[in-house]
């Protein structure tokens, strides 16, 4: 008989990777079919717009300053602070304890959400010292894919290592920044190579760099096929306009970039573009969001420079909410009912009150202020009339939210981690 899938008991699913086949049965029988075509719920507009990711990498990489610009570019905050601000300058959001403030480094995880090309992202900036690793752990079970950045001049370094097999554990989808190429930094091969060789990861390169430190001119987008030059002295905390000069190009022997670029350059981007594409795998969205394939993107944060086309990357290939796994059974963000897990708990993040907040991910259905939810460990309802979505330290009632959401609880010593 055919059924309906929400509440069907033959629906049966195979452990669930980022794009998971599902075996459904109706009048013609057991069928394969892929998660993101199954049929349109009535929530699936919102929840299809939802990316939720965690952006991991080894001290110093630049995670904090690629935050910021990602808030900048997706018009949550009109001014970027700086990590190591001086004097007046405005500090990072996400870093708001004072022992960040004061020691320029990440200590617990913060969670931001802005709106961008049509998307509603929550991320979390998580701490990249081994001593806060414990946090960032419990922030990568509640997201559905990750950003890792990589210092251009450094590569692959410890903490990278660990927090990546963290991520393979889920299979989880993952776009690599490589950042700091403002500075003198290591060819776009060989980082490449160590990406693939130490951790048994493809990847294809999105963008393609050019020079590199004082000679850093922008990178050749190869998934469009533009030139996007890096407009100079752009380090502001503000948007000159946009983050780069683009130019349409018809692949790289259009006679446009011998009027943009040096002729060196030019040179060399003719020789590398097609062998960096000849030697990668072409990208595939299905290999990106099963975990087997990373995207590459190279650019300068701290310049603005690449942050738009890592957004626009984030937009068109990270995935929306997926499937979660619970004790009983699986749980599909389109469920009707409301359901999540609790993932962290911060204390005194208001310097007026002391206050304790659940962090509380969203796994189905559509919440709305006001509802009230049974909590399984104790049986009890659980009445959510003050549910608050946040701005690192900043936040503001949510009158509702959809699966993939991140919203804080007001937890009175009731609520714990995986509750």
């Amino acid at each position: 008989v055919p059924c309906d899938r929400r509440k069907c008991d033959t629906h049966a699913a195979l452990e669930f990777p980022a794009n998971p086949l599902i075996l459904h049965r109706d009048s013609a029988g057991w069928r394969r079919t892929d998660f993101l075509d199954r049929p349109m719920g009535v929530n699936s507009g919102e929840i299809a717009a939802r990316r939720t990711f965690a952006i991991i990498s080894h001290p110093d990489a630049g995670k904090t300053t690629l935050t910021e610009k990602l808030l900048l570019f997706g018009g949550a905050i009109q001014t970027a602070g700086a990590v190591k601000a001086r004097g007046q300058a405005r500090r990072a959001h996400s870093d708001w304890m004072k022992v960040e403030a004061e020691r320029g480094i990440s200590v617990a995880s913060s969670v931001m959400t802005y709106e961008y090309g049509g998307c509603t992202f929550n991320l979390l900036d998580t701490p990249g010292h081994e001593d806060f690793s414990e946090d960032t752990y419990r922030t990568l079970s509640a997201v559905d894919s990750a950003v890792m950045v990589i210092d251009a001049a450094r590569g692959i370094q410890a903490q990278t290592r660990k927090l990546f097999e963290v991520c393979r554990l889920r299979d989880m989808p993952i776009i690599t920044f490589i950042n700091k190429l403002d500075r003198e930094s290591r060819e776009p091969f060989d980082l490449l190579q160590e990406i693939e060789e130490t951790l048994a990861l493809d990847v294809t390169p999105a963008s393609w760099p050019i020079g590199m430190g004082r000679d850093f001119l922008g990178c050749y987008d190869t998934i469009d096929d533009r030139l996007v030059l890096m407009k100079k002295g752009n380090a502001a905390g503000k948007i000159a306009d946009e983050g780069g000069e683009e130019t349409i190009c018809q692949g790289v022997d259009d006679p446009k970039l011998d009027e943009l670029l040096p002729p060196h350059a030019v040179e060399k981007l003719r020789e590398e573009v097609p062998m960096a594409m000849g030697l990668c795998p072409p990208l595939d969205l299905d290999a990106y969001r099963e975990g087997t394939l990373s995207p590459v993107f190279f650019g300068s944060a701290v310049n603005n420079f690449g942050v738009q086309e890592l957004l626009k990357g984030l937009v068109s290939m990270a995935p929306p909410p997926r499937p979660q796994k619970a004790e009983e059974r699986i749980v599909d963000p389109e469920e009707d009912h409301v359901t999540g897990f609790v993932f962290k708990i911060q204390a005194n993040m208001d310097p007026k009150h002391r206050d304790r907040i659940a962090f509380f991910r969203l796994s189905s259905g559509h919440f709305k202020r006001g509802m009230k939810l049974r909590h399984i460990r104790s049986g009890k309802q659980v009445n959510l009339h003050n549910p608050m979505l946040f701005l690192a330290r900043d936040r503001e009632t949510a009158e509702d939210a959809y699966a993939g959401d991140i919203i804080g609880i007001p937890n009175h010593g009731n609520l714990r981690i995986g509750d």
